[in-house]
């Protein structure tokens, strides 16, 4: 994919609304206005965004609690995502679940559980249906390289490579499992080199390049799209806080997150642009005011919505049909 000055602007747009959304929702948690816990991806941005601005929009993912900005790039409005966070009935789940649980199978947002890798068995059955009805349709499954020492990570890869399953499995690696760092979850250098194992290609590239995770994000679709099987794609990234919003972040190096700050995918982006000439500091403005106002939006919408009455607890517990 050879991504066009309008596309890179684009990626641009989305890293930044991706980031000043979360921003945002973490005052919000402060406020005492989000419904349950929040869990940012500040810091990782360029891997749903990259991962998920390929894709058709007949095409399906399975994020987690990271992966906002893959909602926005599947056309998940900021006022409905922000409604869900607010536990208002404006949401997708129309105040019902946490938003960290959130989907909408008509955008193609596969809705998540707690137990993260639970997730990607999931994707795969998602990928067995849309083949065996003899679509093109791929399934992109998100989860963190802690999720790789579970058996629902190892057994989805080995059922999508005996049955060749279009599914681009994204591992973003950002270096901790909560406070566990990487050198205590696996005894290999790269999650990327399980991907063998289980017949597929597997690649360990820097999340914090877009360019670059759109680029590899490329090749695994075309592979699926073919009929040539799954990928394992380790984006290698970093967050810039703890775990979660009450998490106070004390088993990490300053000096650590200070060099990753410097590894920033928006700011490099950003760089990459201005010094190709393919943005201008006017340019760069209006997108971060166009970005403010949207996030601005969102939060008026989710403020005026309504929260569900309680009598709705009950509905949409079984199927009608």
């Amino acid at each position: 994919m050879d991504l066009t000055r309008d596309q890179l602007l684009e990626l641009y747009y989305y890293m930044h609304l991706t980031r000043h959304f979360e921003e945002r929702v973490e005052r919000l948690y402060r406020q005492g206005k989000v419904v349950g816990g929040v869990f940012t991806g500040r810091g990782q941005e360029a891997v749903p965004v990259g991962t998920c601005y390929p894709l058709r929009k007949t095409d399906f993912i399975a994020p987690v609690h990271r992966d906002l900005g893959a909602f926005l790039v599947k056309r998940m409005s900021p006022g409905v995502l922000m409604a869900q966070i607010m536990g208002k009935a404006d949401g997708p789940s129309k105040g019902k679940d946490s938003w960290t649980h959130c989907g909408d199978m008509e955008l193609g947002i596969i809705a998540s559980t707690s137990m993260l890798g639970s997730s990607i068995p999931v994707a795969c059955g998602v990928a067995l249906a849309e083949q065996m009805r003899g679509k093109d349709t791929v399934v992109v499954s998100y989860f963190g390289e802690g999720t790789t020492a579970r058996g629902d990570f190892h057994e989805a890869l080995n059922f999508a490579g005996v049955h060749r399953l279009p599914v681009v499995f994204v591992c973003e690696n950002n270096q901790y499992a909560y406070s566990t760092p990487t050198s205590k979850e696996m005894p290999v250098a790269d999650v990327a080199d399980r991907g063998p194992a289980y017949g597929m290609p597997g690649f360990a590239i820097d999340g914090n390049d877009v360019r670059l995770v759109v680029e590899t994000t490329c090749e695994a679709i075309e592979r699926a799209r073919q009929g040539d099987g799954p990928t394992l794609l380790e984006c290698k990234t970093y967050r810039y806080s703890g775990h979660s919003a009450h998490d106070t972040d004390g088993y990490r190096p300053p000096q650590e997150v200070e060099e990753w700050h410097g590894r920033d995918p928006i700011h490099r982006l950003h760089d990459d642009l201005i010094m190709q000439g393919l943005l201008t500091d006017d340019e760069a403005a209006k997108i971060l005011e166009r970005v403010q106002s949207e996030v601005k939006q969102a939060v008026e919408f989710a403020t005026n919505s309504p929260y569900p009455r309680g009598e709705e607890a009950i509905e949409g517990v079984y199927s009608s049909a």
